[in-house]
This record gives C-alpha cells, sequence and structure tokens, in this order.
C-alpha cells in the first residue's frame, strides 16, 4: 500500500466513534516502535514530521524512513503528515516532497489573515492531491518551533469556525479546547492535587466541542497537545538523573472520550520522548559500562512500541480499524 491521505481515515473515525493517533518522529527508532505497533493491532497510523524534525534529521531521510515503514507494512495505511507548518513555503516543500498531508498553522494571527494564509495553502494541496489541516484558536506550551505563553492561549469561538471552513476549504481543523503542548503543560495554579497530591489539570472544555461539532456537522476535529505524560516514564527519567517535577498531561480518560464524538485525529509527542529517554536514563545507570546504540536504543524502542499499543487499544479505540 501507498502513502494515503488521511480522507477516507476520517471518514471511517467520524462514524465509528474513534480518533487515528498522530505520532512525530524525529528517528528510525521511533517510527519503527509506531508502526510495528499498528501492524500488529491492524491500526491506521499518521506519522508527523515537524518543522524542527526536517532541520534535525533532515527531509529526505524522514521520507525514507516512512516509506520504509509503508514497505514493511503494506497491511496499513500510513499518513505523512507535516505538523504546525509555519508558512506557505515550508507546506510546499512538503507537498513537493512526497507528504500525503500538510498543516497549516496561521493560528496566532488574526482571523481574517489566518483565513487568507490557510486558503493559498489549501488551493496548492489540493491540486496535488494532498489534504489541509488548518488551526483555529491557540494552544499553550511549548512543541519544537510553537511557544506560547500561557497568558496568549484562546480557546476556539465556536461561531468562527462555519466562516472559517467555509472560506478556507480546509480538510480538518484543530481546536483549542484547552490540551497544551509539551511535558509541562499546565502550571501547579491551574492544576488542583489529588489525595495522593498528584498533580491534575483543569479539565478539557468539552463544551466547546460540542459546539464547535454542532455547526461542523460530519467534519473531522483534531487535537494538539494531547500527549498524557505518562507518569511511569516520568519516575523513570526523575530516578536515573532527571529532573521533571510536576510534568502533567491529559487524562487518558478525557481523551477516549473527545475520540467519541466528534475528534478524528489526536496528537501524541511527549509521551514517546519520555519513553525513550527514561528507557535510555535507566539502561545507562544499570549498565554503565555499555557503549553500543543499539543496545539502549533496542529496549528504548520497545517501550515506544508498547506506548503505543496502548493508545491505539485503550485511548484512541482505533485497534483492528486498518
Amino acid at each position: 500500500m501507498a502513502l494515503v491521505t488521511s480522507t477516507e481515515m476520517f471518514k471511517k473515525a467520524y462514524d465509528g466513534g474513534y480518533a487515528i493517533g498522530a505520532f512525530n518522529v524525529n528517528n528510525m527508532e521511533i517510527v519503527q516502535g509506531i508502526t510495528e505497533a499498528c501492524r500488529e493491532e491492524k491500526a491506521p497510523v499518521i506519522l508527523q514530521v515537524s518543522k524542527g524534525a526536517r532541520a534535525y534529521a533532515n527531509h529526505t531521510y524522514l521520507v525514507k524512513l516512512v516509506e520504509a515503514a509503508v514497505a514493511e507494512c503494506p497491511e496499513i495505511p500510513i499518513v505523512l503528515h507535516l505538523d504546525h507548518g509555519p508558512d506557505f513555503e515550508t507546506c510546499k516543500s512538503c507537498i513537493d516532497g512526497g507528504f500525503t498531508s500538510v498543516m497549516i498553522d496561521a493560528s496566532s494571527k488574526p482571523f481574517a489573515e489566518n483565513i487568507e494564509i490557510t486558503r493559498k495553502v489549501v488551493e496548492y494541496a489540493h491540486d496535488h492531491g494532498v489534504v489541509v489541516e488548518a488551526e483555529l484558536g491557540t494552544l499553550a506550551g511549548i512543541e519544537d518551533d510553537v511557544k506560547v505563553a500561557a497568558h496568549a492561549a484562546s480557546y476556539t469561538r465556536p461561531e468562527e469556525v462555519e466562516e472559517f471552513v467555509s472560506k478556507t476549504g480546509c480538510d480538518s481543523l484543530a481546536i483549542a479546547i484547552g490540551t497544551s503542548h509539551g511535558a509541562y503543560k499546565f502550571t501547579a495554579a491551574q492544576c488542583t492535587r489529588n489525595e495522593k497530591g498528584i498533580l491534575v489539570p483543569p479539565p478539557l472544555r468539552f463544551d466547546v466541542l460540542e459546539e464547535v461539532s454542532r455547526r461542523l456537522p460530519g467534519f473531522p476535529i483534531v487535537l494538539h497537545g494531547s500527549s498524557s505524560v505518562p507518569q511511569n516514564y516520568v519516575k523513570m527519567i526523575n530516578e536515573n538523573g532527571g529532573k521533571m517535577p510536576d510534568a502533567v498531561g491529559i487524562p487518558e480518560e478525557q481523551l477516549r472520550h473527545a475520540a467519541e464524538l466528534s475528534v478524528c485525529k489526536i496528537n501524541i509527542d511527549s509521551d514517546l520522548r519520555l519513553a525513550m529517554t527514561g528507557t535510555i536514563r535507566q539502561f545507562f545507570n544499570e549498565h554503565p559500562d555499555k557503549f553500543d546504540p543499539r543496545e539502549y536504543l533496542k529496549p528504548a524502542r520497545a517501550n515506544i512500541k508498547e506506548l503505543v499499543r496502548h493508545k491505539l487499544v485503550d485511548v484512541l479505540g482505533c485497534a483492528g480499524k486498518a
């Protein structure tokens, strides 16, 4: 199976009450861990590349890694997606370079300018058989080159979505309902502490999601900043020389509920990085004499695979949907 767009994926997900996992990739082991889990669980998948990943690993290397995954896992549909494309030129480069989906993120611009930039990308992408994700509303947090202070974040305004989608022609829409980028998604002041002293983030604004869905029936919605920041990996990092106090993510039960509604794509990034980093830190503490990257990247890849498997089955609900 060749690379596909997300059009058919999203239609099936919307009708079936599940979401597709969109996982950010940077290297071979992450690509392998994700796609091996998806192959075994028979799940469709979106492999995402950010501007930062392209700068780190090179566009060509990343495309070839994903093409290798397609060759190794021909039975599952795979989308290659640009995450948070900052401008038309970056989106055009990815469209011309083999991507089947791009995101143009002009959410920091005024509404009219966001429409203008997004429409330009949509016109070029659709002429080349590529689909486009846009964003309305602004998420707080830090992810690669996306840096938004908490006070600058803004919820999506449901009353704007119909005009935005109609005028841009975008194929899916990322909205802001309280998720946040990175492993440090919320300040302690934004959270409460449960009886065990663990930070509990504020609940997602499902009222915003439901109103957007009412105004855009059948239209695929996307959630960014949706890593759950698994506490077992935060603990693993801290017990092996790391310092990640109060890292907290989105509760998985809230993500599962979002997937049962109109959310067809849920982005997962920090969880994979935590799994890789925690595993490698633990490996070197337990094996200080080791130096072969294959020895410490192998267990890191295995833990990424099991984490992705859990997401597919228990959070996204897309296992068996390939």
